[in-house]
């Protein structure tokens, strides 16, 4: 029984290598080529996927922590901040590469026949690469911060997963808008700002929420929102479970728990789905 169950692995390791094996190739290469041009002229180079985040940091603490003196008036809020940029960065990074990546590969996708996938992919990766870089600077800041790490962290890997996957799905809706419409640039950018500034990251949501009436009530509704609820949740597990809200803790129905899940598969399933009904016009229209 054992040999037939072997046999049957190895047949389906097969066949996905030979399905998806020419696609991993590609998109290794297309990471590998996008993360050397992508700093290539550069006097720091790679260490901008790191300054980038942190220069940011230090503006935002200075501007709402120092002087308007937005904080949870805990130790590890900066690093609670830092984290949060960097998750949003991830963000902005993955869109912002994703979404002219088609019409930017117009050229490579019409002399080379490969899944057009593949470019938005290698955009959210090379992202998630440097994510990966930042949260090693977190974790030195939470080092040094003091931070007590629990067994929640554990779960960040679930939440930074499903974080990606998000991404991936507006990436995926965003590339294929702009091949048609290049307003779409300009848009995402003014969007990017509203959500940005209409989730807690750069302020506490126990800021908010402490304040009561319909203000507290609002608060709440920002964890509705998948990237809130995906950051706050990274934010939770890996450095301040004690003083950082998740939808987890703020809701007590099982059905608006699943509000922000839901809200992700379905951004992803219309990622994916608009992207492959629209894929075979992408050359001709480029």
């Amino acid at each position: 029984m054992s040999l037939v169950a072997w046999n049957l692995v190895k047949e389906l390791k097969q066949k996905v290598s030979q399905h998806y094996g020419y696609a991993m190739t590609v998109l290794k290469g297309l990471v590998k080529t996008d993360f050397k041009l992508r700093y290539q002229g550069s006097f720091l180079g790679i260490a901008w996927s790191v300054l980038e985040p942190l220069m940011l940091f230090c503006v935002m603490y200075l501007v709402f922590a120092r002087f308007l003196r937005v904080s949870d008036g805990t130790s590890t809020y900066p690093v609670v901040l830092l984290l949060g940029i960097c998750s949003w960065q991830f963000v902005t990074d993955s869109t912002n590469v994703g979404l002219r990546s088609i019409v930017d590969r117009g050229d490579l996708l019409r002399k080379i026949h490969f899944p057009d996938y593949i470019v938005v992919v290698s955009a959210t990766v090379g992202a998630l690469i440097s994510y990966a870089i930042n949260l090693v600077v977190v974790l030195v800041f939470a080092l040094f911060s003091g931070v007590h790490f629990t067994w929640r962290v554990l779960l960040v890997p679930l939440s930074i997963i499903e974080l990606y996957l998000i991404t991936l799905g507006l990436t995926l809706l965003l590339a294929t808008m702009y091949v048609y419409f290049r307003d779409v640039l300009h848009i995402w950018d003014v969007l990017m700002q509203v959500i940005f500034y209409g989730m807690p990251i750069i302020y506490p949501l126990t800021y908010v929420t402490a304040r009561g009436g319909w203000l507290a009530k609002v608060a709440r509704l920002e964890l509705l929102n998948p990237f809130a609820q995906t950051i706050q949740d990274i934010r939770h597990n890996l450095i301040a479970p004690q003083t950082q809200p998740t939808i987890w803790s703020e809701f007590h129905s099982w059905w608006a728990k699943l509000i922000p899940l839901v809200i992700g598969a379905l951004l992803l399933w219309l990622g994916v789905h608009v992207f492959r009904k629209n894929t075979r016009r992408f050359a001709e229209v480029i």
